[in-house]
């Protein structure tokens, strides 16, 4: 069925061959606030049950936290485990303050120790006890595995549930092995982690191998290297190795060597995708804990701050127009101009910027490519810079008919973006070097640069070009001149 168009009208929920799972993402969200709008319970808790746990989590977070608890209330009792372990922990929170204890164990009595453990990072320590007095002995050995680790080391999000063999075994016994443990292994299994008696990792077996050598063969004739990821490492260097090594997961060990877990390819993604979400909010001077359907106080709140900053950066460029109140007051043109040298620095920096942040998200800015970028951004700049410049002199010359207002407002915006280019690559540099987030806070400092370095060089410019011309003109020319 094809997909409609995004200015088409909400199907009716009267509409008996309407299927809802047959929609994008936004169409299944529109359909939802339909039945919550007409309170229709039935046929909401019908629609939750062809949804996956993904879908219902990301449904759930769509709407404001009264719409939530009602739409909660329709999620089916044998999902609301797995729905939970994918909400953000801001919506989860809300949704389990009413929730009893014996209710939890019930959602969490199927779920692995990765899934109990973040849900019960959101409940009191007395639910906590008694959720995990419920579990068996292997998952809450699991689960308190796991809570040992500081939540950004790659512990917190390995999984320890891991299938492991050992070196001194044939083949024949692996495979009898597993066909007597059928759900050890899912679809995506292609790797058995091979451990010896005192539990340190020796490599991979493939099942490749495990199928195609003689059964009388010992796994240890067919190991394969492992790339290892340790269990104390940060996740985002983690991630890095991931994208690196262009690998599906990695076996975790601790510092002794001895295996602990396994860290998969789906939780490298949300890393990346919380990272992602995180520099977007940091760029714009957004809290990372705000959520799109925060309370209003909330959000005001948590933007309040770097709107605070941004103020005293902005009172700070006015100091430096101040300095230049005199040429102002005489030539109104160079108030018109004025803003279009800080605009043109400002986007030429915010460009290299968002390149520069992104590149070292990606690891792949170090050593001796700084200077070389570095190099490069300030030939770019300056290209631009001039080319732009060129432009707008001209059209300053068509507009104000005065080649010295021409020549400043082209010299400026020259300097601004190559000066914003610099900076653009230069300020998260050197806030990485201080061991400071540059999304946080290099793109206040560029603007305040940029703004500084725009208004310095054009105001500068025309004091030394045009107020000192209008200064050795005759007192009688100068009244002219402003007319």
């Amino acid at each position: 069925m094809p997909t409609p168009m995004p200015n088409q009208e909400r199907p009716s929920t009267l509409q008996g061959d309407y299927n809802p799972a047959e929609y994008n993402a936004e169409y299944k969200l529109l359909y939802l606030q339909g039945l919550v709008a007409d309170k229709a319970y039935e046929a909401i808790t019908e629609f939750l049950t062809k949804q996956s746990e993904y879908e219902i989590a990301n449904l759930l977070e769509s709407f404001p936290t009264q719409n939530r608890l009602l739409i909660w209330a329709q999620v089916p009792e044998s999902i609301k485990g797995e729905v939970l372990a994918e909400l953000d922990v801001d919506t989860r929170q809300p949704l389990m303050e009413n929730i009893s204890s014996k209710e939890i164990s019930l959602f969490t009595q199927d779920l692995d120790a990765q899934d109990i453990s973040e849900i019960l990072d959101t409940v009191t320590e007395s639910v906590r006890t008694s959720v995990m007095a419920t579990l068996d002995e292997e998952t809450r050995v699991q689960v308190n595995k796991l809570d040992t680790y500081e939540d950004w080391e790659v512990g917190s999000y390995m999984d320890p549930d891991i299938i492991q063999v050992r070196e001194d075994i044939t083949l024949e016994k692996v495979q009898h092995w597993l066909r007597e443990n059928d759900d050890l292994l899912d679809d995506e299994s292609q790797e058995l982690l091979v451990v010896d008696q005192s539990q340190q990792l020796l490599g991979l077996l493939s099942l490749v191998d495990l199928i195609k050598h003689h059964q009388t063969t010992l796994v240890s004739e067919l190991i394969d290297t492992a790339i290892t990821i340790n269990d104390r490492l940060d996740i985002q260097d983690a991630a890095a190795i991931f994208r690196s090594e262009d690998i599906r997961f990695a076996p975790v060990i601790n510092s002794h060597g001895e295996l602990v877990g396994q860290l998969n390819g789906e939780d490298i993604m949300e890393i990346i995708q919380d990272d992602v979400d995180s520099t977007m909010k940091n760029l714009a001077g957004v809290s990372q804990d705000e959520e799109l359907f925060a309370p209003i106080l909330t959000s005001a709140k948590s933007r309040s701050v770097w709107l605070g900053i941004n103020l005293c950066t902005a009172l700070l460029a006015a100091a430096v127009i101040g300095q230049f109140e005199e040429v102002l007051a005489q030539v109104v043109a160079l108030a018109i101009l004025m803003p279009v040298v800080a605009s043109m620095g400002g986007i030429a920096g915010s460009q290299t910027l968002t390149v520069v942040i992104r590149g070292m998200a990606m690891g792949q800015i170090g050593g001796s490519n700084r200077v070389w970028l570095l190099n490069k951004e300030l030939w770019v700049g300056a290209i631009n810079g001039i080319i732009w410049a060129i432009i707008m002199a001209f059209i300053a010359q068509l507009w104000f008919h005065d080649i010295k207002i021409s020549a400043v407002i082209g010299f400026a915006i020259a300097i601004n973006m190559t000066a914003a280019n610099v900076s653009g690559i230069s300020i998260p540099l050197m806030l990485k070097r201080m061991n400071i987030d540059p999304a946080l806070s290099a793109s206040v400092i560029l603007t305040t640069v940029t703004d500084i370095v725009g208004f310095m060089s054009f105001l500068g410019l025309a004091s030394v070009l045009i107020l000192q011309s209008i200064a050795e003109l005759p007192n009688q020319n100068i009244e002219l001149l402003f007319i």
